[in-house]
C-alpha cells in the first residue's frame, strides 16, 4: 500500500496560522476586560474621621473622693460604713457601656439632703459623610437648645469693671474739654429714683443675649447660660423648685462636650423646711468645679 508523502512544512504552517489566532483573540478579551473593570470616578466614597474617644471611663469611678466629700457633706455625719457606700456610688443601668455609662450618689443630713449624678455619652456617626465629632456636636446643640431657648452670654466678672472705667474717662475728657474752654461745667440735674414700673426690663437692651424670664440671677450673672473654656462647649442650667411644705429644691446642671463625648452632671439640694433656699452661686461652683476635673481627666 502506498504511503501518503508527509510534508512538514505545511503542518508548521498551519500551527503557526492557528497561534497566531488564539494569541490575538487572547489579547483582544484581556483588554476588552481591563476596561470593563476600570474604577469609576464618581464610584469611590471617602469616611470621615472616627471620634477621638473609642471607650468611656468607669462612671464612678470618675469622681475623686474628695470631690465627693464637698459635693455631698452630709457625708461627714454618716457611720463609716454607711459613709463608705454612699461614697461609692451606684451605677445606671444601661445597655451598652460602650456608648453610654452613669453613675449617682445620694446623702442626707439634718439640714439639707444633696444628690449627685453624672453621665457620660459616647456619640458614633452612622452616616460616613459625618464625623463622629460632627454629629456629637448637633447632639449637643439640641441638648442646649431645650435648656437654653435663648441664648445666655458667659458670665464676665471684669464687664463691669470695664466699663466703670470708661465712664470715668468719658467724665474726666469732658470736664478738661469745659475747663480748656472757659466755661463752667453745667451741672446735671437732679433725678429722681425711677418708679419700678418706668425702668426698663433687662431684656429690653437689645443685646442678642436675652435674660431668662423671671429675671432671678440676671443681676448676679448666675442665671443658666453659656460657659466658657470648660471641653469644646458647654452650658450650665439652675432650676429652683417646691419640694413639699416650704422645702426648696435646686437642681444645678453642667453639660459640656470633648471631641465625641458629651458629659451631664446634675447636683441637686434639698432644704429642711426651716432652712433658706440653696445656695445658688456655691452649688453652680461645686458642680463647676466637678466639671474641670472632668475635662482635666478626658485630656490626659
Amino acid at each position: 500500500m502506498q504511503r501518503k508523502a508527509y510534508a512538514p512544512g505545511l503542518a508548521t504552517a498551519s500551527l503557526l496560522a492557528a497561534l497566531t489566532v488564539l494569541t490575538a483573540g487572547g489579547c483582544t478579551a484581556a483588554d476588552g476586560g481591563d476596561s470593563a473593570t476600570d474604577p469609576k470616578s464618581g464610584d469611590s466614597k471617602t469616611t470621615a474621621a472616627p471620634g477621638r474617644y473609642r471607650t468611656l471611663p468607669e462612671p464612678c469611678g470618675s469622681v475623686g473622693r474628695d470631690a465627693l466629700e464637698e459635693l455631698l457633706p452630709g457625708t461627714a455625719s454618716l457611720p463609716e460604713d454607711t459613709r463608705q457606700k454612699v461614697l461609692r456610688g451606684a451605677s445606671d443601668v444601661t445597655y451598652d457601656t460602650d456608648r453610654r455609662v452613669g453613675c449617682r450618689w445620694k446623702a442626707e443630713a439634718a439640714h439639707a439632703s444633696h444628690q449627685l449624678r453624672v453621665d457620660f455619652e459616647r456619640v458614633v456617626s452612622y452616616d460616613g459623610a459625618v464625623s463622629d465629632d460632627d454629629r456629637a456636636q448637633q447632639v449637643f446643640a439640641k441638648k442646649q437648645d431645650a435648656a437654653l431657648p435663648d441664648p445666655v452670654a458667659p458670665r464676665r466678672d471684669e464687664d463691669s469693671t470695664d466699663a466703670a472705667e470708661d465712664a470715668g474717662a468719658a467724665e474726666d475728657d469732658g470736664g478738661a474739654d469745659a475747663a480748656a474752654d472757659g466755661s463752667p461745667a453745667e451741672a446735671a440735674p437732679p433725678t429722681s429714683s425711677p418708679s419700678p414700673s418706668s425702668s426698663p426690663s433687662a431684656g429690653a437692651s437689645g443685646s442678642p443675649f436675652a435674660t431668662p424670664s423671671g429675671g432671678a440671677g440676671s443681676v448676679d450673672g448666675l442665671q443658666p447660660r453659656i460657659l466658657d473654656g470648660l471641653g469644646d462647649a458647654a452650658f450650665i442650667d439652675d432650676a429652683l423648685g417646691g419640694a413639699g411644705g416650704a422645702a426648696h429644691r435646686r437642681t444645678v446642671s453642667v453639660v459640656f462636650r470633648t471631641s465625641n463625648v458629651i458629659v451631664t452632671i446634675q447636683y441637686m439640694e434639698q432644704s429642711a423646711p426651716s432652712a433658706a433656699a440653696p445656695s445658688r452661686e456655691e452649688m453652680q461652683d461645686r458642680a463647676q468645679n466637678l466639671a474641670r476635673r472632668l475635662v482635666d481627666q478626658f485630656e490626659e
